[in-house]
């Protein structure tokens, strides 16, 4: 059976002492390297495989040093404290150079943990908004970025500027989406699909500015279950920066599933260029 573009793209291969090997897809290149939201993906998939995992990741952390180049790239976890509930892990991907040494082009963070049945609530509702059926998908084709294949995207508010004329009001995006072709989501998989919104600033200024994004979290909220019970429905993503100033600005989301459960939360900080 053919696997997923997902699962292909984020495939490890164990290679002893808390290493594994990977290799970048082309099917979620992006304009420099890989999308990085599938860096994000492979660097929690070196946590989810490693013999040690305890329990289920609640937050990842992922700093990116430099980009992917084409080709092999070497994830090394290490489970840095255990204790009875939660574990904390350190990751590193790593690329041999055209010295021949290896450089490290990303660094991680990931906590995972023993989930339980206590009390729970939720503070941010998932927004009113028209079904994901009623909504079409925008087609990015016409961007020439491999990645934007791998999604379904349903826009409904804060969508792509139509003009580029530095007249933009608001940093606020609503959309629809899900993986392409459908995908029950995991951590793995909400962990790419919490980078899919394109940058704040490109709305708020309606400008196509150069930027990249330096570090990224990631919260799960929900359980394996929950997330498997959420089937290959679409999501709701919303996002929005708080501030841009001295050359970042941060952005902040949610999504939830299509019962309305706050599934994950992201921040990112971002930079960006005159």
């Amino acid at each position: 059976m053919t696997p997923h573009p997902f699962d292909a793209a984020i495939q490890l291969t164990p290679a002893g002492d808390h290493r594994f090997t990977g290799h970048t897809s082309p099917a979620y290149w992006n304009m420099v390297g890989p999308f990085g939201g599938i860096t994000a993906a492979s660097a929690l998939n070196a946590v989810l495989q490693h013999p040690a995992l305890l329990g289920e990741p609640i937050a990842l952390t992922v700093n990116f040093a430099a980009a992917l180049v084409p080709g092999a790239f070497e994830a090394t976890a290490t489970p840095a404290r255990t204790n009875r509930s939660t574990q904390h892990w350190t990751v590193t991907l790593t690329q041999t150079g055209d010295d021949g040494q290896a450089q490290v082009v990303t660094t991680a963070t990931v906590v995972t943990a023993a989930r339980r049945d206590t009390w729970c609530a939720s503070d941010e509702p998932m927004p009113a908004v028209a079904p994901a059926d009623d909504v079409p998908r925008v087609d990015r084709s016409a961007a020439g970025v491999a990645w934007l294949a791998r999604y379904d995207m349903r826009p409904l508010t804060g969508d792509m500027p139509s003009r580029w004329d530095g007249q933009g009001e608001h940093s606020l995006s609503q959309l629809w989406l899900r993986d392409d072709p459908p995908r029950v989501p995991c951590a793995a998989s909400l962990a790419a699909l919490a980078d899919v919104f394109f940058p704040r600033v490109w709305l708020r200024r309606a400008r196509r500015v150069p930027v990249g994004t330096v570090s990224m979290t990631v919260y799960f909220h929900a359980s394996r279950q929950q997330l498997a019970d959420s089937g290959t429905a679409h999501l709701l993503g919303q996002a929005r920066a708080q501030a841009f100033r001295h050359g970042f600005f941060d952005q902040t989301g949610q999504l939830w599933n299509a019962q309305g459960l706050l599934l994950a939360t992201t921040h990112q900080i971002v930079y960006y260029r005159e």
